[in-house]
C-alpha cells in the first residue's frame, strides 16, 4: 500500500500520540477515573489464593472453624488477596490508548486493610488519579489513589476494605512502534 499525505496527516507521530495521551491524564489528576465491576468473593476465590500462596491459616480455609472462633460468622479473605484484585480491576477503569504497549506495576504504599471481606462479599475498586508523570524511555508514571469496596453478605452498603496509594508505569511505543 501507497502511504499518501493525508495517511500521514492523518495519524499522528507516536510522540504526538504519546503527549496528547498524557495531557488528557493531567487534566484528570484529582479526580475519580472509575470503578471496577463488582466481583464475588467466594469460598473457591480464597481456597485457590491460599494454595497459591501457601496460607492455610484456619480464618480463610476452615469455614467451621472460623465461624466459632472468630467474630466474623466465617471464613475472610486474606487481605492480600483483596490487595492483589486490585490488578484485575485497573482493567475495568484505565483508558485504553493504542501508544501505550504495557503497563506495569510499579509498588503500593499506605496500604490499609480497614474491614475484613467476610466469605461471599462483593468487591469493587474506585481508583483517583493522583498524579502523572513522564519518565525517560517512552514511559510515564501513574499514581493512583485505591479504595476496595466490599458489600459484605446481608448487607446493602458498601463500606471501605482496603485502600492503597498505587505507582503504575505505562510503557509506551518508539517512533518505530515498538515498546
Amino acid at each position: 500500500m501507497i502511504e499518501t499525505l493525508l495517511d500521514r496527516v492523518a495519524a499522528p507521530p507516536v510522540a504526538d500520540a504519546r503527549d496528547t495521551f498524557l495531557a488528557t491524564l493531567r487534566i484528570r489528576v484529582g479526580a475519580r477515573i472509575g470503578a471496577s465491576a463488582w466481583t464475588l468473593v467466594d469460598q473457591a476465590r480464597i481456597d485457590r489464593f491460599a494454595a497459591a500462596t501457601d496460607d492455610h491459616q484456619f480464618v480463610h480455609v476452615d469455614p467451621v472453624r472460623a465461624a466459632a472462633e472468630t467474630p466474623f460468622g466465617g471464613t475472610v479473605a486474606h487481605g492480600y488477596l483483596t490487595l492483589s484484585m486490585l490488578g484485575g480491576a485497573l482493567g475495568d477503569v484505565l483508558p485504553a490508548d493504542p501508544c501505550v504497549r504495557a503497563v506495569l506495576n510499579l509498588g503500593a504504599e499506605k496500604v490499609r486493610f480497614v474491614t475484613p471481606v467476610r466469605v461471599d462479599s462483593r468487591v469493587r475498586a474506585v481508583f483517583t488519579l493522583d498524579g502523572v508523570s513522564a519518565l525517560p524511555g517512552h514511559r510515564a508514571a501513574l499514581r493512583l489513589g485505591a479504595t476496595m469496596e466490599a458489600i459484605q453478605p446481608g448487607e446493602a452498603e458498601a463500606r471501605t476494605a482496603l485502600t492503597a496509594s498505587l505507582t503504575l508505569m505505562l510503557v509506551f511505543a518508539d517512533e518505530t512502534g515498538r515498546a
